[in-house]
């Protein structure tokens, strides 16, 4: 016979677990607790510290025939959609950052140059990675980790445990979202660029005029050394511009949370 003690500490540990998915997926693909080099064991602790709160405010009930069911299917179907949802918003607003990096470094012939991004495990660009560091500097610096914690906390509020499907305009706004970061990097990126293809344009300029000229000897470091001080001149604005599109990522994070 099972202890009686025994049984209600296994619906608690199912309720924990029910009440941690929705922090958990959207630490899963949200920047800093989404990286490779996070251990899992931390996301679920943090995952666990933002869910008791809710299932202590009696927020969090698990479905009447259990997880197993095909209620409970679709409960933790919707947890992990709303999880993700905000999760994803917030990461989309560091895609200025990267796709901003990617172009200066095209135009700089630095595209080859590419370095494993701490956060995603995947390969960026040199200047890609430079500027994800800085936004990921700026989201740390303002508080945007304990912003997003809070915004998963609060999501239970307007999207109950077990009912979080997202509407058909919470999702295209969200489609909407990514495509104007996109735009809003490329913009970032337009004054470093657009010099750096003035510069190309000069040194082919030069080549013509001497064609004993090495441009594969002069031209990429020209670029390089063009790129870099423009990129040091344009940083303090690009910083700007980058912190926006943070915090507008925790802004679309915060408006699907609310339904």
């Amino acid at each position: 016979m099972i202890p009686a003690g025994l049984i209600q500490f296994e619906a608690s540990l199912w309720l924990w677990i029910f009440a941690a998915i929705r922090p958990g997926a959207a630490f899963l693909v949200a920047p800093l607790f989404g990286a490779p080099s996070v251990p899992l064991q931390l996301r679920l602790v943090v995952a666990l510290a933002i869910g008791m709160p809710a299932l202590a405010a009696g927020n969090v009930a698990l479905p009447p025939d259990g997880l197993m069911s095909l209620t409970g299917v679709l409960a933790i179907a919707a947890e992990a959609t709303a999880g993700l949802a905000i999760g994803l918003a917030t990461q989309i607003g560091f895609a200025a950052a990267i796709a901003a990096g990617e172009t200066i470094s095209n135009a700089m012939g630095l595209g080859f140059a590419a370095m494993a991004d701490p956060m995603s495990g995947a390969p960026n660009p040199a200047i890609g990675q430079f500027l994800s560091m800085v936004a990921l500097f700026i989201f740390l610096g303002a508080g945007g980790h304990l912003a997003l914690a809070a915004i998963i906390a609060d999501s239970y509020a307007a999207l109950p445990a077990g009912k979080a499907w997202l509407g058909h305009d919470a999702v295209g706004s969200l489609v909407d979202f990514g495509g104007v970061i996109l735009a809003a990097g490329i913009v970032i990126a337009m004054p470093v660029a657009f010099a750096l293809v003035l510069v190309q344009i000069g040194m082919g300029v030069l080549t013509r005029s001497a064609p004993a000229l090495n441009l594969f000897a002069v031209g990429m470091p020209a670029a390089s050394l063009a790129g870099i001080i423009l990129l040091a001149m344009a940083l303090p604005a690009m910083a700007g511009s980058i912190e926006l599109a943070v915090t507008d990522g925790l802004d679309m994070a915060r408006r699907l949370a609310g339904g």
